[in-house]
């Protein structure tokens, strides 16, 4: 079955029924991370304080008293976002053991709400990266590898390589969170998302993945990569779901000067019957080299599929897409050379022993602390920061950045009410392939589809729409206008009720554990 209809049915109704109790539920989410554990989903499993919060949210309850929706329900955070008494790695060794002495606003917000913190997933070193395959912790291990669908399509080379040399990437960098909800460990958690690092692995994953109007949601808390497009994103196994927690999430916060002053009001998502009125443009350049046949047809599927339920379809030009990539990788370098800067060892995280200088420390810190990606992209944005270099390269790509967002103002302003791409140029691949490329080369390729959303600040999802010929999911993408998440999520919401998207069959047996198949939907709806 798919997962359908919303948080305010099914888990939250079965609490407030006392079907369930959070203990319980949190009790079953902790169990299945221990089954689990191979995926390497998480980097921490904070068991103790979800112990205590599902206990809290069981007396709230037993009064008649919840929170709200998301009281009680099980969550999980991507390991770049602080948290109060829990580990914040960013899957590094610079942060290796630093504990925050603050909740990010989102963390904060999910907790007032009475959702359950269940731990901290993982991801590539910094959010630099496309697989969740470049952390300090190992790479992430996407679900769909040890499910009966995609077993059934892959023919091993022999039966012990199968398992060990078979499996397939997360995407990222928010690989764990998208690995945590796709394996029902959680119900929902917390990604973010700079150049797509929250639709791309909720793609290869079959999840939901949302990526909000820069400014909509707080950044205070998430560990900076690049200020001006980094967005906290949201990944949950329904459209519904995703506007639960968007509902609790966003708003304006005086510690994050980039937030909209105005209030926001959550909203629940109407059942569209006529789309008639609506109309859908179709980017002539996300024909994108590299772009998989199957995920062509599926696109055009897509397409018909509106068609033929009479809306509005027609091709629309992003003439300065075919240079955003290039803009997109001075920018985020620029900008990461900026951010890496605070980690000296004086202040936190990780200090080298080297102390014949000042300067010494310095360089064997970030040397020990940081791995070779990161020390790329600090390398390129110091380049494009040089002086002589600045305009060239730093000051030219923020013009190009303009004519991109300006871009996508000219198609929304002829009438389109939503864009309809692929997100991601193929499957998932298997691990052992894609390492043979540098992390540079994968994150230009598979960031190309959705980087163009983060520079212009638009909101964009990905919707699982179907399964590859390998039995793998395949995502597309909908791009809508600025803060206007209701519109977006209500489209998305009527076109995955018309692809019902196959629920996961997770056969964890090879690791010593039975065969797990969760009842009915497995949303937190």
């Amino acid at each position: 079955a798919a997962p359908s209809g919303g948080v305010r049915f099914q888990v939250s109704a079965a609490l407030r029924e006392g079907r369930v109790s959070p203990t319980e539920l949190c009790q079953r989410c902790l169990s299945l991370i221990k089954s689990t554990r191979f995926l390497n989903a998480y980097i921490t499993v904070a068991e103790e304080t979800a112990l205590k919060q599902a206990e809290e949210s069981e007396k709230r309850y037993r009064r008649g008293q919840p929170l709200g929706v998301l009281d009680g329900i099980p969550i999980a955070v991507k390991d770049n976002f602080n948290t109060a008494g829990i580990e914040t790695t960013c899957a590094s060794n610079m942060l290796k053991g630093y504990i925050s002495p603050y909740n990010a606003t989102v963390v904060q917000k999910l907790l007032d709400q009475g959702a359950v913190l269940l731990g901290k997933t993982n991801l590539d070193e910094f959010a630099m990266g496309s697989g969740s395959t470049d952390g300090a912790f190992g790479p992430v291990r996407n679900p769909w590898s040890y499910s009966k669908q995609y077993k059934e399509k892959s023919v091993p080379k022999s039966h012990s390589e199968d398992e060990e040399s078979n499996w397939v990437i997360s995407g990222g960098s928010s690989g764990g969170s998208a690995a945590a909800v796709s394996s029902f460990t959680c119900f929902a958690a917390l990604g973010s998302d700079t150049g797509g690092s929250t639709r791309n692995p909720a793609a290869h994953c079959g999840i939901v993945g949302l990526k909000p109007t820069y400014g909509l949601i707080s950044r205070h808390g998430l560990i900076p990569l690049v200020n001006s497009m980094d967005v906290p994103g949201i990944l949950t196994r329904c459209v519904d779901d995703a506007a639960v927690v968007l509902g609790s999430l966003a708003g304006h916060d005086p510690k994050d000067s980039t937030t909209i002053q105005d209030n926001f009001k959550p909203f629940e998502l109407p059942d569209l019957t006529d789309i008639s009125k609506l109309s859908i443009g179709i980017p002539k350049e996300y024909h994108a080299p590299g772009l998989s046949s199957e995920i062509l047809a599926l696109w055009s599927k897509a397409t018909d599929l509106f068609k033929n339920a009479g809306a509005k379809v027609i091709e629309v030009s992003l003439p300065h897409t075919r240079y955003s990539i290039v803009c997109y990788h001075v920018l985020c370098t620029a900008e990461v050379a900026s951010n890496m800067a605070r980690f000296d060892g004086l202040e936190y995280g990780h200090r080298s022993d080297m102390n014949k200088s000042t300067e010494s420390m310095y360089a064997a810190t970030r040397r020990e602390g940081f791995n070779e990606v990161v020390r790329g992209r600090i390398l390129s944005g110091n380049y494009f920061l040089l002086k002589q270099n600045y305009e060239n390269y730093f000051v030219k790509a923020q013009k190009v950045r303009r004519l991109i967002a300006d871009d996508f103002v000219k198609v929304f302003g002829s009438g389109v009410d939503i864009l309809l791409t692929p997100t991601t140029l193929s499957d998932a691949v298997p691990y052992m392939e894609f390492i043979k490329e540098d992390n540079r080369t994968r994150s230009a390729q598979d960031d190309i589809l959705t980087q163009a959303a983060n520079m212009a600040g638009l909101p964009a999802i990905n919707v699982p729409s179907g399964l590859s010929e390998r039995g793998l999911p395949v995502g597309l993408q909908f791009i809508g206008q600025s803060f206007q998440e209701k519109q977006l999520l209500t489209v998305a919401k009527w076109f995955e009720k018309q692809v019902k998207f196959p629920m996961i069959q997770l056969e964890v047996k090879s690791h010593d554990h039975s065969a797990f198949q969760p009842q009915k939907s497995a949303s937190f709806s």
